[in-house]
């Protein structure tokens, strides 16, 4: 019987890396749901993913990058 393949590191960290963007999705579309049902206005957003980098007009580096 043949060996399975190992996975690579990369590999690993960048399927990783995808999950955790789609489930960071998910709970800001969760969010922006239960405040609008709720009766109130969602946040502006500014395409960062981090609120407080509005004002800022450096990138903001993700971690995994790092």
């Amino acid at each position: 019987m043949a060996a399975k393949k190992q996975q690579t590191h990369a590999k690993r960290a960048r399927e990783l890396a995808v999950k955790e963007r789609r489930e960071r999705k998910r709970a800001k579309k969760a969010e922006a749901a239960a405040q609008r049902a709720g009766g109130e206005a969602p946040a502006a957003d500014n395409g960062s993913g981090f609120p407080e980098a509005e004002g800022r007009a450096e990138a903001v580096t993700p971690e995994w990058i790092r």
